[in-house]
């Protein structure tokens, strides 16, 4: 299954939320609204909201507050797209000039804001305490995320554990916030909740590491943005991490360097070196792993279209090529 078959699981329900997600772009201030719409409207998957929708129908929830929802999980992640590319100066996303790059880190980071702001308002709105409450925790967590990612930076002695803990912070949470808030519209049982955000943690775990494979293995025209762009900032991802362990002396003391400093002078012979030694098949099988135990945690929900659609966003989570 695809991802457009994937998506059509929830078609009417999808374009609702990309209806909602427009609407509540409103504002009379013409800037907000301008770069709202080029950020949000830039071919992005709508992966965390589908997985709240897809969620909220495979516990046979029936009302609509799951594409408000669906629409405030949108909302907080452009803001951390927004917010991520002033601090990483990057003048790509998704294939086209980055918001910073057009209008600037301070109309960027303040856009940012207005739509973590506008989320808030929109959770308000929805009513329910609970899924408030997982959309604040997942927020604050996901800033602690980058504030860590920020002190790994340029840190050629990050371990295996705390790059996991950084994008179980950094992104896994925000797949699992989507889950665990599709799931509690529909009133499970505590156990059934948790199982919904245990199995968006791991495939939100999964679909960054593989996010990490392209950085040395994807094209920039599928990818949307540069080859080589965590190496470039100093990001001691997993591909490097395991490189440093198990590459030649040469290539493990040249890629220390290379995330000591940032920047791309040798790219070229640190993408064979994680190639050669076993880098980005490790990695891959870290996902795999991921992804087998996002499904595993799914095992006792009942069957329906929507479940199957959940598992196959594990298989393409990791067979994905951008």
């Amino acid at each position: 299954m695809d991802f457009k078959a994937i998506s059509a699981v929830v078609g009417p329900d999808f374009q609702q939320v990309n209806e909602f997600i427009f609407k509540q772009l409103h504002t009379h201030v013409p800037l907000i609204r301008e770069i709202g719409n080029y950020i949000i409207d830039s071919g992005g998957k709508r992966l965390r909201p589908l997985v709240c929708l897809l969620s909220a129908r495979a516990l046979g929830y029936e009302g609509h507050r799951h594409v408000e929802i669906a629409a405030v999980v949108e909302f907080l992640h452009t803001a951390t797209l927004l917010h991520d590319d002033v601090v990483d100066e990057s003048v790509l996303r998704r294939g086209r000039a980055s918001a910073n790059a057009v209008w600037g880190n301070a109309s960027s980071v303040l856009v940012g804001d207005f739509l973590i702001s506008r989320s808030f308002q929109m959770v308000v709105n929805v009513g329910n305490m609970q899924v408030l409450k997982i959309l604040s925790d997942a927020t604050n967590l996901i800033a602690e995320g980058e504030v860590l990612q920020l002190i790994n930076c340029k840190n050629p002695d990050t371990t295996e554990a705390q790059y996991m803990e950084v994008i179980r912070y950094k992104t896994a949470k925000m797949f699992e916030a989507s889950a665990q808030s599709g799931a509690v519209l529909a009133g499970p049982s505590q156990d059934v909740e948790l199982a919904f955000a245990r199995y968006a943690d791991h495939l939100g775990s999964a679909f960054q590491l593989v996010d990490d494979v392209l950085d040395y293995t994807g094209s920039a025209d599928e990818m949307g943005k540069n080859v080589g762009d965590d190496l470039a900032e100093g990001k001691p991802t997993l591909p490097l991490i395991y490189a440093m362990q198990h590459a030649e002396a040469s290539q493990q003391t040249m890629i220390r360097d290379a995330i000591r400093h940032g920047g791309l002078d040798h790219i070229t012979a640190i993408t064979e070196a994680v190639q050669t030694c076993g880098a980005i098949e490790y990695t891959l099988e870290q996902a795999r792993h991921q992804a087998r135990l996002a499904k595993e945690a799914l095992g006792e929900i009942d069957d329906s279209m929507y479940k199957d659609a959940l598992l196959a966003l594990c298989d393409l989570a990791v067979a994905r090529n951008h």
